[in-house]
């Protein structure tokens, strides 16, 4: 652990120019920091005056999330909907995003607890059998009546981390920046982001469950200071299930690569006592 009194010997130093400025990263195990470019000797100094090493850790959030009705529909059954028996990840991910994000940060859904019993109910909808373009729609034309199998009354348990991703890790998955990240960068910062907002219930967006017109509400989960209510006393195999859709990622130009289309991710979901756990992205139960 190094102090303002200097700076350790074994760092890494590289250069990298963002929307035409020049700036140094430094980086170890335990830290990095992005700084301008004005000289070698000033960025140096500047470095060891003012940086406080920290060792950052991806940090586990918990929301409880409730609604009077939820569809997670099944990719397989779109025409007539029928939702999965409980949330999928990916929903709950959204959920975390509403709530905050930024391209520093990444939610990885680690748990799912179901606190209500799983209900049906089956409702029709009307919908409209088209998408909208650069023709005209006549909606009574296009109107369909179509049956949804939904959850009704639930209450989840969300579990999941904050990933920080570092500077050198989103170049090297090519998510370049509009602007120069902040000298002040780090996860302390979003951690603190995202906790204030949470327990004011603010959000970019209004979460939801599955679909726009179940509205999701959530609160921010203290799991030291609370007694947590237990799941319910349930096991079930939920065979398999969407585990999130792999998007394209970007080049340095900001442009989506043209090699690969949007992939779906499955995983085979098991609730033991009204818990299912949920695997990390690159694990080998992750279905592509």
């Amino acid at each position: 652990m190094a102090t303002s009194e200097g700076i350790p010997s074994s760092i890494d130093i590289e250069f990298l120019e963002l929307n035409d400025n020049p700036y140094i990263i430094v980086h170890t195990e335990m830290f990095f920091v992005l700084i301008p470019f004005i000289t070698f000797a000033q960025s140096i100094l500047y470095l060891s005056n003012t940086l406080i090493y920290m060792k950052y850790t991806d940090k586990e959030y918990c929301l409880e999330v409730w609604g009077d009705m939820a569809c997670f529909t099944r990719p397989e059954l779109k025409v007539e909907r029928v939702s999965y028996d409980v949330i999928t990840p990916s929903a709950a991910r959204a959920i975390f995003e509403a709530i905050f994000w930024k391209p520093a940060i990444h939610w990885q859904v680690t748990k799912i607890e179901v606190l209500n019993p799983i209900k049906w109910t089956s409702i029709r909808r009307n919908e409209v059998g088209a998408v909208a373009g650069k023709s005209s729609i006549y909606i009574e034309d296009k109107r369909q009546q179509r049956n949804t199998l939904m959850l009704r009354d639930v209450r989840y348990r969300l579990w999941a981390k904050m990933e920080y991703r570092p500077v050198k890790q989103r170049i090297a998955e090519g998510n370049v920046f509009t602007h120069a990240p902040g000298l002040d960068e780090n996860p302390m910062k979003y951690y603190q982001m995202f906790e204030r907002r949470a327990t004011k219930g603010q959000c970019f967006n209004q979460p939801y469950l599955g679909t726009r017109e179940c509205v999701a509400s959530f609160r921010l989960v203290d799991d030291e200071s609370e007694m947590l209510s237990p799941a319910i006393p349930s096991n079930r195999d939920l065979g398999i299930m969407l585990y999130d859709m792999d998007f394209p990622k970007e080049d340095n130009l900001g442009k989506k690569k043209k090699t690969v289309d949007i992939q779906a991710l499955f995983f085979r979901a098991e609730m033991k006592q009204g818990v299912i756990i949920v695997p990390p992205l690159n694990s080998e139960e992750i279905l592509r």
